[in-house]
């Protein structure tokens, strides 16, 4: 079908009046910041709601997976919170000492992650569907003294591996007879501890080509761009009923499934269970949701099913966030469920939604739309010690932002360096390789590295590569991202086995059930390719692009550096 490359606003979606031009400094004043001075994202996103007007108004619809749903009032949330926050204080945790959290989407999650912050603890949620491999990983990165888990997950990924993680004194399982006594124990009696803007608030670890993790750092005064954007991008008004589909494990479920939504008062829908289209038809219809923001993964599984949806008179915005979203499914948006899906880009790093198709501007399909009130963004290229300002539309280069945006992530924990190396020329560099068009839309062109996106995931490929070469029968392994219609890329590895080992599919299946166990699904590889070496560079680097090129048919580009064959 033909359609037209734009789709024109319709203010009639709208709510009166929408929030176009919300900056920084507007969403400062809309904060109230701690009595007798400080700020505190725990304070600003509940307590103020608690004691003010809104206090039994719903915070959290929890709809579990089976069993009963609970519907969770900002005064049941402020108090549960500082259990949290009296708990984590009465082991002994400080202002500064990172708490990790690895749960499923339980109540618990919320009121741990908030209780944190209240303590000026430094908060970072795990995905749950993480392996004991990258939860050690991280906990031992972030130096965690108290992991916050539940019962199941403890026994399947963290009891085996308590004595790598030597910072942690400390393992909380909610959903235990005693955990639950200890909850109920610890004092309600608020305490925030009186935390600055500047003060860290939150860890979430982002996968690089090379070496561990980064563990991005984020300050209390990031919630200032979470709040802006929020009403810019999502068009949040205080009795919206929304649902980030996102899990807190990542900065989305983070940063827009927790802090921003509470920061403005409206009720947030919060599903236990995982995805499945009739289930989220039904609660996006029951629930009345007003605004939506989910991940191209998952429009497109809705895409596929073979589910028809039903009317939703309520539901006004729908957005999107993770990876890019292909012009069919904006389209796919408008035509089956009456309304286009808003694009927008960011990242773990900058913390907030940096760019978007906002409710206010006209939609290009395909696009990331322009920068929001207060973001300064350029399509550079890299040249000597600096970087140089592409002018001319619809030439491709690197994204760069101007620095200084409230959510900008502080610090790599423990790498200054590989920090300093993000920020050239008064530029931040994203990584991401995109261009801009004559009318000052951003379109997403690749990552500049060989960092994999899966179903809105960033998988560090070396994490992957380390977790394989663990396995007795691996000599080398190189990992790349295979595109896949449904979650955008899909790992697959190549392998190059020891000597005695033979190629076979009960050895292929046997290394695949070995990443599983030690990455967990969401990171292992879907795919293993068995090769009699791997090329490299002279200097013995795998050459992933290499690997890919061949892979896809690709053109190989420039292989003067390839290591020489034996």
């Amino acid at each position: 079908m033909l359609r037209p490359p734009v789709i024109a606003k319709t203010p009639h979606d709208l709510r009166v009046p929408p929030n176009p031009a919300l900056g920084w400094e507007a969403a400062r004043r809309a904060l109230s910041g701690l009595p007798g001075g400080g700020f505190n994202i725990a304070y600003e996103a509940v307590d103020r709601h608690a004691a003010g007007a809104r206090a039994a108004y719903p915070a959290i619809r929890w709809l579990a997976a089976a069993g009963a749903d609970r519907v969770i009032t900002y005064a049941e949330l402020s108090a549960l919170s500082n259990r949290f926050a009296s708990l984590l204080r009465g082991l002994g945790i400080a202002k500064g000492d990172v708490v990790f959290v690895l749960c499923g989407r339980i109540p618990e999650l919320y009121a741990a992650v908030l209780g944190a912050l209240k303590l000026g603890a430094v908060a970072s949620p795990l995905f749950s569907a993480f392996g004991p491999e990258p939860l050690k990983t991280r906990v031992n990165l972030g130096g965690g003294k108290v992991l916050v888990t539940t019962e199941s997950l403890y026994q399947r990924k963290v009891k085996k591996i308590t004595a790598e993680m030597p910072t942690l004194r400390h393992v909380l399982r909610v959903d235990t007879d005693a955990g639950r006594a200890q909850i109920a124990a610890a004092a309600e009696t608020p305490r925030i501890e009186r935390t600055t803007a500047e003060d860290p608030a939150f860890v979430h670890f982002t996968s690089g080509t090379t070496g561990m993790p980064k563990g991005a750092l984020h300050v209390h005064g990031a919630l200032v761009a979470h709040y802006a954007t929020a009403a810019v991008a999502l068009d949040l008004h205080p009795d919206d009923v929304f649902w980030c589909t996102a899990d807190p494990g990542w900065v989305t479920g983070t940063s827009y499934g927790i802090v921003a939504p509470l920061a403005h008062g409206v009720t947030s829908i919060v599903d236990e269970a995982e995805f499945d289209a009739e289930r989220w038809y039904r609660i996006l219809r029951e629930q009345q949701v007003t605004v939506w923001y989910t991940a191209p993964t998952a429009i497109r599984m809705l895409m596929k099913a073979a589910v028809t949806p039903p009317p939703l008179p309520k539901l006004r915005l729908i957005a999107s966030v993770g990876e890019p979203l292909n012009p069919e499914a904006v389209w796919w948006g408008k035509e089956a469920l009456g309304l286009p899906i808003h694009d927008n880009w960011w990242q773990t790093e900058t913390g907030g939604i940096m760019i978007a198709n906002t409710p206010a501007m006209d939609i290009k399909p395909g696009s990331m739309g322009k920068p929001l009130p207060g973001v300064e963004a350029a399509i550079v290229e890299k040249g000597g010690d600096g970087v140089s300002v592409i002018e001319a539309p619809n030439v491709e280069g690197e994204l760069a932002l101007r620095p200084g945006w409230p959510s900008m992530f502080r610090a790599y924990l423990g790498q200054e360096e590989r920090y300093r190396k993000c920020f050239v020329g008064g530029w931040y560099l994203t990584g991401d390789l995109a261009r801009r068009d004559a009318d000052g839309y951003f379109w997403f062109v690749g990552r500049a590295d060989d960092v994999i996106k899966s179903a809105g995931h960033l998988i560090g490929p070396f994490e992957v590569e380390s977790a394989l070469m663990e396995h007795p029968a691996v000599a080398e392994a190189g990992v790349i991202g295979k595109p896949d219609p449904v979650v955008g890329e899909v790992v697959k590895a190549f392998v190059s086995l020891k000597k005695g080992f033979e190629e076979n599919e009960a050895l292929r299946s046997e290394i695949l059930a070995h990443a599983r166990k030690r990455l967990g699904a969401a990171v292992a590889p879907k795919e293993i390719a068995f090769a009699p070496g791997l090329p490299r560079t002279r200097s013995g680097k795998i050459m992933r692009r290499l690997l890919k090129a061949r892979e896809l048919g690709l053109p190989e580009g420039d292989t003067s550096t390839l290591e020489e064959a034996a």
